[in-house]
């Protein structure tokens, strides 16, 4: 079984938001990211996590470090991929981390 089980990146790029912004940048955010999946065939899942008024979460989930290149660049381990403008709804740079499962079971 754990043969059959898909290896995937999972990015996490956190946005540490100015209270008064957050709900702009949270639609800003959720209509950037809404046709990804239609552009990238490598981003296997997202989801936009929410912790209001200061945090705001973009987790994506991908199938190979390759698939990571196409969507953020070479420099994909260590810088995020920043939209126009959105510095001005943060509190400081956004900050990116990766990650993979390990089985429980």
């Amino acid at each position: 079984m754990r043969d059959t089980l898909m290896t995937v990146i999972i990015r996490v790029s956190e946005a540490r938001v100015r209270p008064e912004r957050f709900e702009a940048f949270r639609d800003m955010i959720v209509t950037a990211v809404r046709e990804l999946p239609g552009r990238y065939p490598g981003l296997v899942d997202h989801e936009v996590l929410l912790a209001p008024p200061h945090s705001l979460l973009y987790v994506s989930r991908w199938r190979s470090e390759q698939d990571l290149v196409g969507y953020a660049g070479e420099h994909w381990r260590d810088q995020p991929v920043v939209l126009p403008g959105e510095d001005e709804y943060l509190v400081a740079p956004l900050q990116v981390r990766h990650f993979t499962l390990a089985p429980v079971s």
